[in-house]
């Protein structure tokens, strides 16, 4: 499960503002594809995880669904892990939309991270997407 929420994350993210852009969307895949933390997950499963979380926003209540199953699926040592994921995909596009920024400052508070950790986790983010 928690590779699900991982990836729920990611796609959480994406679909903050109604467009998961192509950028996005690629990132998300290459994350997984590249990333230690997926080593071992079976990339086959994405398409079918990603649809089980777009399924569950779609539902009543499906954001709070999905943050709830996110924060208590997650141990604490994966939980920086999670948010980082969320904040490099929200920069995959060159932009954070508001809609993204503030789904970002509810799973930074769902999944109790420290305000000057994400500040620095989003750093990081913001300079690995830079464009010249």
């Amino acid at each position: 499960m928690e590779y699900a929420a991982l990836i729920y994350t990611m796609v959480l993210i994406s679909a903050a503002d109604r467009e998961m852009s192509d950028s996005e969307l690629y990132s998300i895949g290459e994350i997984v594809r590249t990333l230690p933390i997926f080593e071992q997950f079976d990339v086959d499963q994405l398409p079918r995880i990603a649809e089980d979380c777009a399924s569950m926003l779609g539902e009543d209540d499906g954001l709070e669904a999905v943050l709830r199953l996110v924060a208590d699926s997650l141990p604490e040592r994966l939980r920086e892990t999670a948010y980082a994921l969320a904040c490099d995909v929200a920069a995959a596009d060159g932009k954070v939309s508001q809609e993204e920024a503030r789904l970002l400052e509810m799973l930074r508070h769902r999944l109790e991270i420290d305000r000057l950790v994400s500040a620095g986790i989003e750093r990081g983010a913001r300079a690995h997407y830079h464009r010249i």
